[in-house]
């Protein structure tokens, strides 16, 4: 009978226990990266959806400088999370490039 090897797909194949911080460490910046992220849009949507409706208001013109400032402020929320995580995306890549003591020379 032939003997069947399953794989463990949660064993680390970092067997450094250095290196093995170093990429779970990595892994949490990046997953805290997104998560700020999705802050920043569910903050916009926040003041999209708030600014469409002051903007609505008939009855009351005084809101309509309020709604728009929103919108204003929804975009700007936009274009600041984007940069922060693109910027730290940039960041993280050139952590995770090997040092040049690292590269094998054939």
């Amino acid at each position: 009978m032939k003997r069947v090897k399953l794989h463990n797909p949660f064993k680390p194949r970092i067997t450094n226990e250095k290196n093995l911080r170093e990429h779970l460490a990595l892994e949490r910046t990046k997953l805290a990266n997104e998560r700020t992220l999705l802050a920043y849009i569910r903050a916009s949507l926040y003041l999209l959806v708030g600014g469409t409706a002051l903007l609505q208001l008939e009855s009351q013109e005084n809101m309509h400088i309020i709604g728009y400032l929103a919108l204003f402020i929804c975009v700007l929320f936009i274009i600041i999370g984007i940069g922060r995580y693109i910027a730290l995306e940039k960041r993280l890549k050139d952590l995770l490039l090997p040092d040049e003591d690292d590269i094998e020379n054939p």
